[in-house]
Order: C-alpha cells, then structure tokens, then sequence
C-alpha cells in the first residue's frame, strides 16, 4: 500500500480496498504507540489542537480521520463500523507498529469499543472518554433534549439526523461563527467555564471546518449508530478503561450503560465534570493507558 506525507498533521494512507486514509502523528516516532480516536464533527487535528499536546514524553500519538471526516474516504458500500478494525490495521501497518493502545473521546468510542472486539490481541489497552453508545430508556438519561431527539429518530428515522446533519455542515463551513455561538449556548456551566479559560473557541477552529470537510455523511452515521448498535459489548473479551463526567450531557446514561454490559470495563465517573473535561485531562487518561514506565496492562 503506498504511503506519502507532507505535514506533521496531514498525511495520507492508500488503504487495501483503495480508500483514503488522513491522519497526523505527535510526539516521539520511536515512543510508546496510542491511536487516537476523535469525536463528532471532529478531525485528525482535534488531539494537536488540544493543551499540553503531546501531553508527555515517551508517546507516539497516532490520530486517523475517522472515515468520512477530514481526508478519509466513508465506507465503502456494504462495510460500517464493524470493518473499522481493518483500517486501523492497515495503518498500523503502514507505520510499523505491532501493537499499540486505542484511545477514543465522545463519537471516537464507538470504533475504539470495534477495535476492542474485532482486534483484542493488538491492543495493549483501550480507553474511552464520554463515548456515545447505544440509545435506550436507561442511557438516555441527562442528555441535552435536542441530542436526545436525533439519537431517538437514529432508530425510526435516519434520515432527519442526515439531514440535520448536512444543515449542520453548511453552517459550520459558511458561518462558523455562528455555530460556534449555538454550540456555547448549549454546555453546561461547567463546560463554559472551560471553554472560555481554555480559549477553545479560537483554538479548535481548524479542526470542525476539517472535520466537516466532506459534508455531513459522516457525523449523521456517528448519530444513527446510537439507536442501530452493531457492536456486542459483551463480547469484549479485554479490559476497557471508561472515563465520564457525571455531568456529561451529551452522553449521559450512556456511560454507565455500557460499564455494565462490558465483562472487564474499569470505569471512573467524575464529579462536578461536564463533556470538555478531556482538553484538561488527557494526560492522566494516557498515564493510565500507558504507563510512564512503559509497562502495558498486556505484558
């Protein structure tokens, strides 16, 4: 397969089944290996964006474009979520690695819980923080109304989250301002707080237009997952390190649903914490994936 790259956070991949694959490398190229999973309507940029990035030494920090945001190609037809694994092994490929952790925030869960599944003996560890999962009358609990309607319509009427969606990324490309605007009015104080202290309504710029580059497609199927879940948590058969703030609206229930499903999940709710706790935090996430002494949960 070939490989070219130009900048540190825009390389390219020619996947096996003629995809494009974007992503972008922080850190030490010889360091301990994570890949890293962004959310939803994020890119390949969001975890270089975030402070402290990368957040210590010893770590090489891998970050896909998930597929159908930034410069990856969507799926092909007749593949999803549950194929995701193969992607990331093919990158993983790419860059020599054998073995490595997978760490996903918000909608960069649901393919970190497939890769769990599908590819449990290259995983030195996986983590996850404020993942969406699937939607039922118990996960449902504390989510912003608004989300709650679209996770609920994934199952009876996906095609109003497309469209929402593709509503979304016109605005996100030609009024960014604007949505940025809508996106503050939404989080709870907590999150405010931090988005003001963290100044990250400049500094994530780059990463939504990146992360919407190709339209909606691919923010709408993070949405439709919720309520058509493909992945068997109880068939994960490693340990999953699960982090949520208690009050993470965007995900709410859905946390602690999934603790309970997965037979080896450590999870760790945290108080007084909303869904942006992460852009503070992901070092002692990452400490705990891959521990400074280098010696994995695998080995």
């Amino acid at each position: 397969m070939k490989k070219t790259s130009s900048l540190k956070d825009t390389n390219t991949l020619l996947l096996p089944d003629g995809r494009q694959l974007g992503y972008a490398e922080y850190g030490d190229p010889d360091g301990k290996p994570v890949i890293l999973l962004h959310g939803n309507p994020n890119s390949r940029l969001l975890y270089g964006l975030m402070p402290d990035c990368p957040f210590r030494p010893g770590l090489h920090l891998i970050a896909p474009d998930r597929p159908g945001y930034g410069l990856s190609d969507f799926y092909l037809p007749g593949h999803s979520i549950v194929d995701y694994p193969d992607d990331i092994v093919a990158l993983a490929n790419a860059l020599g690695i054998d073995k490595f952790a997978v760490f996903g925030a918000s909608g960069g869960g649901p393919p970190a819980l497939a890769c769990a599944w599908k590819i449990p003996e290259q995983l030195t560890a996986v983590g996850l923080w404020g993942s969406a999962g699937p939607f039922t009358p118990q996960s449902s609990e504390g989510i912003y109304p608004g989300l709650r309607v679209l996770y609920r319509l994934s199952s009876r009427a996906p095609w109003i989250p497309r469209m929402q969606m593709g509503l979304m990324s016109f605005v996100i490309r030609h009024y960014l301002g604007l949505y940025l605007k809508l996106v503050f009015t939404e989080m709870n104080e907590t999150d405010k707080a931090l988005y003001v202290r963290l100044g990250l309504r400049e500094r994530l710029r780059p990463d939504r237009t990146e992360g919407m580059r190709q339209g909606g497609r691919a923010s709408a199927y993070d949405i439709n997952l919720t309520g058509r879940w493909p992945i068997p948590l109880e068939q994960i058969s490693m340990k999953v390190h699960l982090w949520q703030g208690e009050e993470d609206r965007a995900v709410g229930g859905m946390g602690r649903y999934m603790a309970c499903k997965m037979p080896k999940c450590e999870a760790t709710f945290i108080p007084n914490t909303g869904h942006l706790w992460v852009f503070e935090h992901m070092g002692e996430m990452l400490d705990t994936l891959v521990p400074p002494d280098g010696i994995s949960e695998s080995e």
